[in-house]
């Protein structure tokens, strides 16, 4: 599948490739920045601004270097000198937006930086088209509808340099783009590989090979190249693939050789502890990051959606106005203006915000996703089914599209549909308890009971978030008559969240203790069925429950009547147990060794 990583570069000039080839370590961090100040450079000629913004913030967190050790600009060669005034002019024309003339100037030009230009300004006007036609129709579009018409040209081309071995890194990058939007994926990761031996500092070659790779599997079958370039797009993969303790240990291990200062870094560390839903570390962090670079805007989003998660209204607005002041049309500040809004329940309001956003980037997945989350929020299916859509055909990795596609269909009570959009959110995952719950749910309206039992228990042995699954898994085994296992599960899920001291909701803390009255009664348990039916008189909708179940174990106990011997009942509740205390005796963990995973 991959490129040998015995490629070399046969298309660099000779006086940059020593600089370029990156070495596998970060024993000289001088080095490094000279390639980094290097890279910054030739990708800032050639129009790729995110890589060279990408370089030019890593070298700026190194040490700066003395006037003996700056690196000179990389020689004029005889073909660039001849293409020197159209080269001059077509990039004025680039930088203004002006992709047709700008590949008009360049027609014809032989050296690599000009040519570079000129393919890649043919490639971004039929982009910049196809971004046109499809601005104004974000509803019902489907797939494919609208093209690239100038993808298709630009294949022919770039694959008659590649056979004939006269593409550089810069070319090769390109031709992967154009495979990658032809969904040639194979093709496309094979060019990326190649892209990353021939020119290791190339970032943006990296980030497109991050956005092909599937799964942990498919990774290890690519032979990249054995340079520090790795270590951050090992990292970046990792957070992607949701890989989060790999992830965080790469970013570890980067700051740990020089790259504390760092402002990609720790908003990587930041986007990876939201990923694994802890809040409290990823909102630290965010604030932390926003002290030292105030006027940053990326991840600015994922910021707002922290926010959003902890109902942080003035701290959402502040952060929407602040943002609106240093650049209000750039789509992560729609997506937090679109945020603060839902928050507010004015959810028509945060729908325009995320539109707005997508007209600005139509590829941008965090809005595609929240635009579906506020169409489900105003009951409009139809239209979340088509941005969950949209958001998957940008990133099939976001398990957020998945998980909303599943919620949609389950309230069209489609379940066969749900099933298959829960099964894929759970793949990218397995660890996620909301996941597991909601694939638990889907089994249990499709009566596959078994499943179901299954789903709820890896739920809960993964971690719940929610506090449900224990819940979930006993009203199962009490629709089955299995009492024992019900009241088992009822037990661990009062210790739980006893334990915890987490506010819970009353209704299933009534229910649990309202089942466990009742067991207890029926095997004749008095002291701990009475404790049980004294907290249900602590709720509104156990109350009287309670009290009548109270007046029977005092009457039965008047009577004479003594506790069974003859009916097992493994499961003790503490007499003593009171609203503030928790239960002492831990039981012993589910039998459910025919339905654990």
């Amino acid at each position: 599948m991959a490129a040998s990583p015995s490629i070399v570069p046969v298309a660099v000039t000779a006086a940059v490739v020593p600089v370029l080839s990156a070495s596998s370590d970060f024993s000289n961090l001088r080095e490094i920045k000279k390639q980094l100040l290097l890279i910054a450079g030739l990708t800032r000629e050639r129009g790729l601004l995110h890589s060279s913004k990408w370089s030019a913030e890593l070298a700026f967190s190194l040490p700066a270097l003395p006037l003996a050790e700056l690196q000179p600009p990389p020689p004029i060669t005889e073909e660039d000198a001849r293409d020197m005034d159209a080269y001059t002019l077509a990039k004025a024309y680039f930088d203004v937006k002006e992709y047709d003339r700008a590949a008009h100037f360049l027609h014809g030009c032989n050296s690599k930086k000009a040519y570079f230009l000129y393919m890649y300004s043919r490639y971004l006007s039929g982009e910049k088209k196809k971004d046109d036609e499809t601005v104004d129709s974000l509803g019902p579009l489907e797939k494919g509808q609208v093209k690239n018409e100038a993808l298709r040209e630009l294949r022919v081309e770039l694959s008659k340099k590649h056979q004939a071995r006269e593409l550089d890194g810069f070319g090769l990058y390109l031709y992967g783009v154009v495979l990658r939007k032809l969904d040639l994926v194979k093709e496309a990761i094979d060019v990326f590989v190649e892209a990353t031996h021939v020119l290791p500092l190339h970032w943006g070659a990296w980030l497109e090979l991050c956005n092909l790779i599937t799964d942990k599997e498919m990774l290890k079958f690519l032979s990249l190249p054995d340079t520090w370039m790795k270590e951050f797009f090992l990292a970046h993969i990792y957070t992607e693939l949701q890989l989060i303790e790999e992830a965080l240990q790469k970013y570890q291990n980067l700051i740990d050789v020089g790259f504390s200062k760092s402002s990609y870094i720790v908003s990587q560390i930041a986007v990876a502890y939201h990923n694994i839903r802890d809040i409290d570390k990823a909102l630290s962090i965010f604030n932390e990051l926003r002290k030292q670079d105030p006027y940053r805007i990326e991840n600015m989003d994922t910021f707002s959606n922290l926010l959003y998660v902890r109902s942080m209204k003035s701290e959402l607005s502040y952060l929407a106005h602040n943002l609106c002041e240093i650049d209000k049309y750039r789509v992560e500040t729609c997506c937090v203006i679109g945020n603060y809004y839902s928050l507010r329940s004015q959810h028509e309001k945060a729908a325009l915000y995320f539109q707005r956003a997508l007209k600005l980037n139509p590829r941008y997945l965090g809005a595609w996703t929240l635009m579906g989350h506020e169409y489900m929020e105003m009951k409009n299916t139809s239209a979340a089914i088509q941005a969950y859509r949209h958001a998957i055909e940008v990133n099939k990795r976001d398990y957020r599209a998945w998980y909303g596609l599943g919620q949609t269909y389950e309230i069209l009570k489609m379940p066969f549909y749900c099933l298959y959009y829960y099964r894929r959110a759970h793949q990218l995952r397995p660890n996620d308890s909301r996941m597991l719950v909601a694939l638990g749910e889907c089994y249990e309206k499709l009566n596959q009971l078994v499943e179901a039992k299954k789903c709820y228990w890896r739920a809960y042995a993964v971690g719940d978030v929610e506090k449900m699954a224990l819940v979930k898994l006993a009203k199962l085994h009490e629709q089955l008559t299995e009492s024992e296992q019900a009241a088992q599960c009822y037990i661990k899920y009062i210790q739980d969240i006893y334990s915890c001291g987490e506010i819970v909701e009353h209704l299933e803390e009534s229910t649990a203790f309202r089942y466990l009255a009742q067991y207890y009664f029926k095997c004749k348990l008095w002291d701990e069925a009475s404790t049980c039916a004294q907290k249900c008189c602590a709720f509104n909708d156990t109350r009287e429950e309670g009290k009548a179940l109270l007046r029977q174990i005092l009457q039965l106990r008047n009577q004479g009547e003594t506790p069974s011997t003859e009916m097992p009942a493994p499961f003790f509740l503490p007499a003593s147990l009171s609203a503030n205390n928790t239960p002492t005796r831990r039981v012993s963990p589910l039998n459910l060794s025919s339905v654990t995973p």
